[in-house]
């Protein structure tokens, strides 16, 4: 696909981009109330952050994510992985086939908490873990600030991945990437607010948007 394509599809995004903004608003005002959820992954978050901006970075556990990602999602639409390295001053894979979604796949998914979720769920059917369930949710919490934080450290290099994509069309990709993460993340996560809810206002939303740019123009 061309980039300028790319580029006029990202335009065409942005409704629903803001769509997504508005929707994630409203899972959040909902699930509120969730104190045993968000303090535990506040602090978890909260105890990242202070070993980001104090201790050395652990870039060699990220970018062997960053790739293992890309690996991940090439075996999700049928690729090979032909070759993989990581080291803590960069690293790379050589694929099969490749996509804009396996190019970008690292920056949007957030592939330590979902191992974090896989490995408590599969203890808790085996072993019940619900007791520990507190510390699951600091985890989380932990994990996806280590997504956030180190993704963005990373981003301000200059990133193959995203300028072989274009910078619009990957910022595009990348916020949507993450605000799917989230609307269908936190409803999984919650009792409060169903993955249907999280769905259809995002819908909505995107809907009212649209309604507002019609009567703009």
């Amino acid at each position: 696909m061309p980039k300028w394509t790319k580029t006029i599809l990202a335009i065409l995004l942005l409704p629903v981009c803001f769509g997504a903004v508005r929707a994630l608003w409203l899972v959040l005002r909902a699930s509120s109330r969730a104190e045993s959820f968000w303090v535990a992954a506040g602090a978890g978050a909260a105890c990242w952050i202070a070993i980001y901006l104090l201790l050395p970075k652990p870039m060699l556990a990220y970018v062997f994510g960053h790739e293992l990602t890309h690996a991940f999602w090439t075996w999700l639409f049928g690729g090979k992985v032909k070759r993989f390295k990581a080291s803590s001053g960069g690293g790379h894979v050589v694929v099969s086939k490749s996509n804009f979604l396996i190019a970008l796949a690292p920056y949007f998914f957030p592939l330590y908490v979902v191992l974090v979720v896989a490995v408590f769920w599969l203890g808790n059917l085996i072993w019940n873990w619900r007791s520990f369930l507190v510390w699951f949710h600091l985890m989380v919490g932990a994990a996806y600030a280590f997504h956030a934080t180190l993704t963005w450290h990373i981003l301000k290099t200059d990133q193959t991945d995203i300028s072989q994509q274009g910078y619009l069309f990957s910022a595009a990709v990348i916020f949507l990437g993450n605000m799917v993460v989230l609307l269908i993340g936190i409803p999984l996560l919650l009792p409060k607010v169903t993955l249907l809810n999280a769905l259809g206002w995002w819908l909505e939303c995107t809907g009212e948007v649209l309604h507002h740019l019609a009567r703009l123009f």
